[in-house]
């Protein structure tokens, strides 16, 4: 997307969550944030919405794409009522011990974490100490940085010789193939975009590599003030959206074609293969599509706060299943 595109899009963002900002509370009307554009990590609540499920529940959705990386802030403001957001950005956000975000996860939209570090297949890159002497795209965050050191460390590698270059690339397969070696990647997404290309990468999972790195990321977050007052709306909502990614998951094809009717700008090809990944993984081996695991929520954070990312080891605070139908 074009620079000038992209504020406008944000402008418009803005616009809305602010025009919206006064709606009442108790008359059905529920604001959505996205992390990002519109993609398929978002397919089963566009289906919700597109299928009148929503509508059923009595409920008046809008899903907006918000200011870059402000879904966690302007859900906890109380600007929307529930917003896509990262287990990692939530960690910092809820452990301070003043001023903490009123912010909880509600539903797991990927069961497992598929995101992880792509190389292009000539780089060499085939496990975490073959980074070092790299150059690394960073997005400059504490997490990012403490990830890297730990997988590169855990495997014998010099994580002092990683370049760690700040790049916040969108399309990660140029980034690949002009400016670094390696990149933190959503797989449903980049990588299943280096396939499409017919571009050939190494990948190291890290959901897969440690267990301790098998985090929620996305997953759905709700204010929890408007929660805590507002229980039943919020159940109804979750029970619509997981009817749209139950559908997501059941008919991967008719969800993508629904996802490209709200955001026709999309790669088709790209959007058909990676509804098709993501299908297996919505839910994955959870007894039903958002439930979260207490012992692998709260092993993240502990692995966070043993890492000194957060000023308390959080546990299993910050989420819930009770919402979930």
């Amino acid at each position: 997307m074009n620079m000038r595109k992209k504020m406008e899009l944000i402008a418009v963002s803005v616009i809305i969550i602010l025009s919206l900002a006064n709606c009442g509370k108790n008359d059905g009307t529920i604001r959505v944030l996205l992390d990002w554009t519109p993609n398929t990590n978002h397919t089963g609540l566009f289906i919700a919405l597109d299928k009148g499920w929503f509508a059923e529940e009595g409920l008046n959705v809008t899903i907006t794409q918000p200011p870059e990386d402000e879904a966690l802030v302007l859900v906890a403001s109380g600007r929307a009522e529930f917003g896509v957001t990262f287990q990692e950005s939530m960690g910092p956000a809820i452990a301070k011990e003043r001023d903490a975000l009123p912010v909880t996860a509600v539903a797991a939209i990927i069961s497992h974490n598929t995101s992880g570090i792509m190389s292009l297949k000539t780089s060499g890159i085939v496990r975490p100490s073959d980074l070092a002497g790299k150059r690394f795209a960073s997005w400059e965050t504490p997490v990012v940085t403490a990830v890297m050191r730990y997988i590169v460390e855990k495997d014998g590698g010099s994580f002092n010789t990683v370049y760690m270059i700040p790049n916040n690339a969108t399309d990660a397969i140029s980034a690949l193939q002009t400016d670094v070696d390696a990149i933190w990647i959503y797989y449903a997404w980049d990588g299943i975009a280096a396939v499409v290309s017919g571009v050939e990468i190494n990948y190291i999972d890290l959901g897969t590599y440690d267990s301790s790195l098998d985090f929620y990321t996305p997953v759905l977050a709700v204010n929890t003030k408007w929660a805590e007052k507002n229980a039943e709306t919020a159940k109804k909502f979750l029970s619509a959206a997981s009817r749209g990614y139950n559908y997501a998951i059941e008919n991967p094809q008719e969800a993508a074609e629904i996802l490209l009717r709200y955001a026709p700008e999309l790669d088709r090809n790209l959007v058909m293969r990676s509804q098709e990944y993501l299908a297996q993984r919505y839910q994955g081996d959870a007894k039903r599509w958002g439930e979260i695991d207490p012992d692998r929520w709260s092993g993240f954070y502990r692995w966070m706060y043993e890492q000194g990312l957060l000023e308390v080891n959080i546990g299993s605070g910050g989420f819930t299943n009770e919402y979930l139908p």
